[in-house]
């Protein structure tokens, strides 16, 4: 399985979005150089604010191109970048993952997949009724986080749009995706 890097965003300051670059780069056990959200321990500030030693499994932050044109159909204009995304991604299942998948990205960075996205109300903020769309249940009333997925570096590198994203599965039993 395999897929594309559409758009490359990173911010040194707190702000819901992230403005997009030429490329970025990716530092092991870190995340984003230069990007807030940095570090071996948590930088979200809701997280920050409940336990700042807790390990920061949300270094990388990706999203599907798809998901935009989805809000698209619904009345929404979302551009890469702006839902604090660093890495835009197209033509891979990023919510259907499991935990434990590796994303080799370009020449040779690599992300593990930790977790989902838990969307917040910053989204609304954004886009009034933004986070309806990206946030919902499914037929049996089980709750699904469309807002992307979450990742650590395991191996640093740049990463550029058009880079192409290899996947590999963990092995079995896969483990689904939950919120980090």
């Amino acid at each position: 399985m395999t897929g594309v890097v559409t758009a490359v965003s990173s911010n040194g300051d707190y702000s819901f979005s992230k403005p997009n670059r030429d490329s970025i780069t990716l530092l092991a056990g870190l995340g984003v150089e230069g990007d807030v959200h940095a570090g071996v321990t948590v930088k979200h500030r809701s997280r920050m604010a409940q336990d700042p030693t807790q390990p920061n499994l949300r270094q990388v932050h990706l999203i599907h191109e798809e998901l935009f044109a989805e809000v698209g159909g619904e009345g929404f204009q979302v551009a890469p970048g702006e839902l604090g995304e660093n890495i835009t991604t197209r033509d891979i299942d990023l919510l259907g993952l499991p935990v434990g998948t590796l994303l080799r990205i370009g020449d040779g960075a690599v992300v593990e997949v930790t977790g989902l996205r838990n969307p917040c109300l910053q989204i609304d903020n954004f886009q009034d009724g933004l986070l309806k769309q990206v946030v919902g249940r499914d037929e049996a009333g089980a709750l699904v986080r469309k807002a992307g997925i979450m990742s650590v570096v395991k191996e640093g590198g740049v990463v550029r749009p058009g880079d192409v994203i290899d996947v590999k599965l963990p092995d079995e039993p896969h483990r689904p995706l939950g919120r980090v």
